[in-house]
C-alpha cells in the first residue's frame, strides 16, 4: 500500500467514506459484515450489517468527530487497504472504540493487479 493513497485527514475522505467512519465510531465496539469494495470505494447501498457488542457496565466514551480533523492510524489504514481494492467483500469489519481494528476481507482484484 502506497502512503500516496493514505489519507491524513477528514478532509480527504469522500462523503461516503465519512458516512462510514461516522457508522464505526457511532458501533463503538462490534464488527461490520458483508461490505462490498468497488473501484476502492465502500459501497454503502446496500448498507453493511452493523452488529454492536454490549457490555453491561462498561464506561463508554464515544469520541465524536471535529468538523476538521486528523485521522487515526487505524482509520487511514483502513481506507488505504479499500482504495487498493478493485473489487472485494469485507467479510467482518471488526470495530473497538469506534476505530477499525482487524477484517477478514475477500478480495477479488487489487488495483495492483491481480488477486491479493
Amino acid at each position: 500500500m502506497s502512503s500516496a493513497s493514505r489519507p491524513c485527514f477528514s478532509r480527504d475522505l469522500t462523503p461516503s467514506e465519512q458516512r462510514f467512519l461516522a457508522a464505526m465510531q457511532a458501533v463503538g465496539f462490534g464488527r461490520f459484515e458483508y461490505v462490498q469494495i468497488r473501484n476502492g470505494q465502500i459501497v454503502l447501498d446496500p448498507w453493511p450489517v452493523a452488529v454492536r457488542d454490549v457490555k453491561f457496565g462498561a464506561e463508554t466514551a464515544a469520541e465524536r468527530p471535529h468538523s476538521e480533523h486528523q485521522l487515526k492510524r487505524q482509520v487511514a489504514e483502513f481506507f488505504e487497504y479499500a482504495h487498493d481494492v478493485e473489487a472485494g467483500e469485507i467479510r467482518t469489519l471488526e470495530i473497538r472504540h469506534g476505530l477499525p481494528f482487524s477484517m477478514e476481507v475477500e478480495v477479488a482484484a487489487s488495483r495492483r493487479g491481480g488477486r491479493s
